[in-house]
Formats: structure tokens, C-alpha cells, sequence
């Protein structure tokens, strides 16, 4: 079985191809095994191996998404049979022809979905999902303003917001060729990542956004705060510029009844399954019914997961990345 490990961290040059001389791996109980297709490229794949970010213990194998076919089934797993289509989150280790995936984390594909396009959802959709109707909770007639328009979580967001109804859906972008992609993808407006705090209140004549959505952290958040409407909501969701973590105190919200909060697809897989698995299915309903496309812009072979990686790491990229499994 062949896949690609790090056994140190830094730079896309540590990602190595293995020919695992160990069987393949097995289900346990309410697991199933999955002869992978595709795997997902994620910007917390390239904090994992440059900073350890969510690994336990090296060697470690990045990949949080596949698509592909069931290969086994673990006692107690209903609903999932041998052969059938499907994607899936995973806690690391989808960067190989064979993966584990908790059965509660593995949704058999909705027709007209196929395996390439399902490769780019796990993550990305429940993500982008939940910031919009869970955690941000926007109402028709609201704006929204969303960081990182031009990613792969960016591209769903600005989507499900326009089919929610919002009444402005701005973006946040660090080059034209993002801002250009961006606008493609449901998005009224997208500022410049320098000025995107004046951009916001001079779009809105004074009042703010409702709703802003924030991967990048630190300063960017605080700037976000004071774009914000009265009674408007901030999203945390990563901390992708990697500044030291923001505390925002009462004094801060109190004036303007504004709202911090937090979210991550990963850590609530881990505290309520249940809770994603659902979040999760509605979101697919969204790309079944035609609501949502996320645009495959770049694939790799397995042996080039460095290039996905480099292509990552360079901030260049738009849409999703994904690594082709099978030859």
C-alpha cells in the first residue's frame, strides 16, 4: 500500500512516498476501510507538517477527506456496504490507497455526485455550512463579509449566502487574481486585504456588516470587530496568519451588542459526531440540489503531494486542491 508520510517537520521537501509493508489496515468496530481516489489538500495538511498542528506522534500521514470505495466493514456499521461510493472525514492518514474513517464520518454519495468532485466537500462544505446558518446564523436581508474569499471555504460561503438570501455578500481577497476568481462565486464586492475594515464601512455608508467570517486571526480580527453593525456577529473559524491568539473582552462588545465566536469542523468531530454527521448531510443536499460548486482548480498525484503542498503554501492558490490516489 503506498502513501505519503512525514517523519520530521518543515518544509513540502519532508512529505515522503512509502510503500507500507504492513497489510493493509482493517476495520475495527464502527469503522469502515476505504480504497481511496481522491484526498482533499487542506491549509491545516501544511501546518501539520511544517508545525505539528493536530499530530500525536511522527511518522504521521497527513489527509483529513477522501472519496472513494468501501473495502471493509467494521462490527456494528449499518448503512455502509462494500464497494459503495462515498466520502469521508478523517482525523489524518487520506493520503494513502487505503484509509480508516469512523463510519459516523462516512456519507455514501448522492446520485449525480461523483468521487472527484466528493473529495473536495468533507471539510470545505460542513465548514463553510455551518459559519453561514449554524455559528453565524445569517437572516435574509443581512451582509456578510467573508475572509479568504477566493479558498475553498470562501467559495461555499459566498454561495450558500447568496442563496440565503443576504442582501450583501462582501469578500476579502490579497490579490486581483483572487478578487477576479471571487466574484465568480456569489460574492458582490471583494476588498483588498489591506483596507477591506474602511472598504466595509464605506460600502455600507457607516453601518457595518452583520456578519463577518474570519480564518486568518489576530490583527484581522480585531480590525473585523469594528466592521461590524450594531448587534453583529464575528466568526473565528483558523488562525491561518499565525499571530499569537486574540482575546476579545466584555468592554469590547458591550456598546455595540456585538458577537465573537468560534468554530472547527475537526474539533466538533471529535466532541459531538453526531452533530457533523447531520450538519454534514444537509450541506451535501446543497451540492446535490445544484446551491453549491466548489471548482477542482488544481490535482496532484500521490508521489507530488510536495507540489500540492508548495502550490499551498505559496497563497496563490484558489478553489480546492486534491491528490489523485489511484494511477
Amino acid at each position: 500500500m503506498r502513501a505519503v508520510e512525514f517523519q520530521e517537520y518543515g518544509g513540502p521537501e519532508v512529505l515522503r512516498l512509502v510503500q507500507a509493508g504492513e497489510p493493509e489496515p482493517e476495520p475495527g468496530p464502527g469503522q469502515v476501510s476505504i480504497d481511496a481516489a481522491w484526498a482533499g489538500v487542506n491549509f491545516a495538511d501544511i501546518k501539520a507538517r511544517a508545525e505539528g498542528y493536530r499530530v500525536a506522534s511522527l511518522p504521521y500521514r497527513p489527509g483529513l477527506e477522501v472519496s472513494g470505495r468501501v473495502r471493509a466493514v467494521g462490527e456494528g456499521v449499518d448503512g455502509l456496504t462494500i464497494g459503495q461510493e462515498v466520502a469521508a472525514l478523517v482525523d489524518g492518514g487520506g493520503y494513502a490507497e487505503v484509509v480508516l474513517a469512523e463510519a459516523a464520518a462516512v456519507f455514501p454519495l448522492p446520485g449525480g455526485l461523483d468521487l472527484r468532485t466528493a473529495a473536495t466537500l468533507p471539510t470545505v462544505l460542513p465548514t463553510a455550512y455551518g459559519l453561514i446558518h449554524e455559528v453565524g446564523r445569517l437572516r435574509a436581508g443581512e451582509s456578510v463579509l467573508v475572509h479568504s474569499a477566493a479558498g475553498g471555504i470562501g467559495t461555499v460561503a459566498g454561495q450558500l449566502a447568496r442563496a440565503a438570501g443576504a442582501g450583501a455578500v462582501y469578500g476579502v481577497a490579497s490579490t486581483g487574481a483572487k478578487a477576479e476568481y471571487a466574484l465568480q462565486h456569489g460574492y458582490d464586492q471583494v476588498f483588498p486585504t489591506e483596507t477591506f475594515d474602511e472598504d466595509v464601512r464605506s460600502a455600507t455608508g457607516g453601518r457595518g456588516v452583520d456578519l463577518i467570517l474570519d480564518p486568518v486571526g489576530g490583527d484581522t480580527l480585531r480590525r473585523g470587530l469594528d466592521a461590524l453593525a450594531v448587534f453583529g456577529r464575528l466568526v473565528s473559524f483558523g488562525n491561518a496568519g499565525g499571530q499569537q491568539p486574540w482575546q476579545v473582552g466584555q468592554p469590547d462588545l458591550y456598546a455595540q451588542g456585538r458577537t465573537v465566536a468560534g468554530f472547527s469542523i475537526l474539533a466538533l468531530a471529535q466532541t459531538a459526531p453526531q452533530v457533523v454527521r447531520t450538519l454534514t448531510e444537509r450541506a451535501l443536499r446543497t451540492v446535490a440540489d445544484g446551491t453549491v460548486t466548489l471548482p477542482v482548480t488544481a490535482e496532484f498525484p500521490l508521489a507530488d503531494a510536495a507540489g500540492a503542498h508548495r502550490l499551498v503554501g505559496s497563497r496563490t492558490s484558489t478553489g480546492k486542491l486534491l491528490l489523485r490516489i489511484g494511477d
